[in-house]
């Protein structure tokens, strides 16, 4: 591709997802998730299509639209703490070390659906440093695809959402980011299909450059 064809965002914070996006936790999150959908008699795959990016019990909520939300809220417990003991297989997305080093000096967040137990344990996993700043599944009162959690991490890092860019892999993600009035870039193969502003497939594909007046600048590579 011509440099004058390659995609680049300019932002002055940034948002992060976890899973998908800096953290490969893929096969963690099948094998608890098939798990589940067999003991809930449900396709597994069909359930699996639904799990990325949304908290757990937001999940169930989808699949079992007409089962108690505290009965959802309940199991979801449930499996945090199967998902917390079980990091075999969670590393780090192509990328994601030299990724969060080029981000250190600049303003940046984690908005995960994960809970804070679970967060640090798979960045811990995936030996990838815990930003400062983060919005995890105790902070918002909606899952994503609801905006909020993106538009409590832009409020708490003191930028309007129109100056960050959001980092995500899911629909939900992407639909959250884009709720909250920001650019998405999208990471890896389950992005793509949803119209992110710019999609790398891993983060081996991006290039950070942070110029003198604080601008991030980001280019598909």
């Amino acid at each position: 591709m011509p440099a004058t064809a390659t995609p680049a965002l300019t932002a002055r914070a940034v948002l992060l997802d976890m899973d998908g996006t800096i953290v490969d936790s893929d096969a963690a999150v099948e094998r608890i998730w098939r798990r589940w959908a067999v003991e809930h008699d449900l396709d597994p795959e069909a359930v699996l299509r639904v799990v990325h990016g949304r908290q757990g019990h937001a999940t169930m909520a989808a699949l079992l639209p007409d089962r108690p939300a505290e009965q959802n809220h309940a199991d979801n417990r449930v499996l945090l703490a199967r998902e917390t003991a079980d990091t075999e297989g969670v590393v780090p997305v192509a990328g994601a070390p030299a990724f969060l080093a080029a981000l250190s000096g600049v303003p940046h967040a984690l908005v995960t659906s994960a809970d804070l137990a679970l967060a640090t344990a798979r960045m811990a996993a995936a030996g990838l440093p815990m930003p400062a700043v983060r919005v995890t599944a105790e902070s918002v009162g909606a899952s994503k695809p609801d905006p909020e959690g993106f538009l409590k991490g832009a409020a708490e890092l003191g930028y309007a959402p129109g100056d960050c860019v959001a980092f995500e892999d899911s629909e939900a993600g992407i639909a959250a980011a884009r709720a909250a009035g920001m650019r998405v870039v999208g990471v890896g193969p389950r992005a793509g299909a949803h119209a992110p502003d710019l999609a790398v497939p891993d983060l081996t594909r991006l290039s950070v450059t942070v110029r003198e007046d604080g601008a991030i600048g980001f280019r598909a590579v």
